[in-house]
């Protein structure tokens, strides 16, 4: 038998090696990727309000700095700081001797001008008598006359001068020209107060407050183009409900409504300036308190809604994830809209059968196929407002669910 060449035999370990190793790194290779697994839901058909959202600040009705009508010596205090007080409540004293003493002087000089005048008539009808007897002359007689007329005159004068004097003795009780929360006094008795000049304290109304606040120019056009649309179509127009939560409030529990819009744009701001009443019957809100309002902007319509995790960032669009038939991704771009109880309004973009990526987004890849859970998207339990329906709004800021 022939035996192989030693070339051949030397070169056989080296070939053994060289398959022994091709057979481990086909031993070693990793496994294929598993299908990512997603969660998906077909978005939750909801009736929903738009609201358009503003910060502003309370103030009062009515706002009133409490002066003196007469000068002169505060004797006394009627109120405790902060008291509520009524219309026509006596507020302060001044000390009312100086103004006793005009008045009686007045009362004085008005007797006296009566007298003048009663004497005056009697020298008048005597002159009558004796110019009928040619006694004394047309001259001497008109004169009486005007003496009479005179009289008449200072008499008129006096007593216009006692009223007066009658009225500043009646200033000095000064009393509260509205109903509202007094604030602290100002001066203390035994001060000097003048007239028209001393502010004694600052009285405001509580029942209703007002909310005041400031919108853009895109807001009021919008509002307008909206209120006379509803002008062509019904002749009565209500104003508009608003709704107000406070800094510490996590609800808007302060209803309200529109009673006034500025007549001009503000050409450095751009914007105008707005006022909703609020009804305030326990004077919980106070003038200054500032609060975050709603001002409805539109009735109440069907929309879609999503988890906000859902919705992803993708260069300058906002798109989402869905999964098709063949359980393969797909990205899809939205409008989104506003959020309601912590779930986005999708205003275009999908549709009510879409299975939308709603956890594991970050799983999930544009042409891929993944592994669909499916899961259902449920509301807050939140109880809605009652808005009567209309059509949505054009823009909105905040949005609310509607029953």
């Amino acid at each position: 038998m022939r035996r192989p060449p030693s070339s051949i035999l030397s070169a056989l370990p080296g070939l053994s090696m060289l398959a022994a190793l091709l057979c481990g790194c086909a031993a070693k290779r990793p496994p294929a990727p598993q299908t990512p697994q997603v969660t998906v839901a077909t978005p939750l058909r909801m009736n929903v309000i738009d609201w358009d959202d503003y910060v502003g600040q309370f103030v009062a009705v009515d706002s009133v700095d409490v002066r003196p009508r007469v000068s002169g010596y505060l004797i006394s205090v009627g109120f405790r700081d902060g008291d509520y007080v009524r219309k026509g409540q006596r507020l302060f004293t001044i000390d009312p001797r100086p103004y006793e003493a005009i008045l009686d002087q007045a009362k004085g000089q008005q007797i006296r001008a009566q007298a003048t005048l009663v004497n005056a008539k009697a020298q008048a009808a005597r002159g009558q008598t004796l110019l009928s007897a040619r006694a004394i002359s047309q001259q001497a007689y008109d004169a009486l006359v005007a003496a009479e007329g005179q009289a008449a005159a200072d008499l008129t004068s006096a007593q216009a001068t006692v009223r007066a004097a009658t009225l500043n003795l009646t200033f000095t009780n000064v009393t509260a020209p509205i109903s509202g929360r007094v604030s602290d006094r100002r001066v203390a008795p035994g001060n000097l107060v003048t007239a028209d000049t001393t502010v004694l304290t600052n009285i405001v109304n509580l029942d209703p407050i007002r909310f005041a606040f400031t919108g853009s120019e895109a807001l009021y056009l919008k509002y307008q183009r909206e209120n006379a649309a509803g002008t062509r179509a019904s002749s009565r127009i209500r104003p508009n409900p608003v709704e107000i939560r406070l800094q510490d409030e996590p609800t808007y529990r302060w209803k309200g409504r529109m009673d006034f819009v500025d007549n001009a744009l503000d050409t450095g701001s751009g914007t105008i300036r707005g006022r909703a009443v609020v009804p305030n019957p326990d004077h919980f809100l106070t003038p200054g308190m500032f609060g975050h309002m709603r001002l409805l902007g539109s009735g109440s319509y069907s929309a879609l809604l999503i988890p906000d995790r859902a919705v992803v960032t993708d260069q300058e669009r906002q798109v989402v994830y869905v999964v098709d038939a063949r359980n393969t991704a797909h990205m899809k771009a939205i409008e989104p809209g506003p959020l309601v109880n912590g779930l986005r309004v999708v205003r275009t973009g999908l549709g009510p059968d879409d299975h939308v990526v709603i956890d594991g987004v970050q799983r999930a890849q544009g042409g891929k196929p993944v592994k669909p859970v499916m899961s259902r998207i449920a509301p807050e339990p939140t109880p809605p407002s009652r808005i009567d329906t209309g059509p949505p709004a054009s823009t909105a800021t905040a949005v609310s669910a509607a029953s």
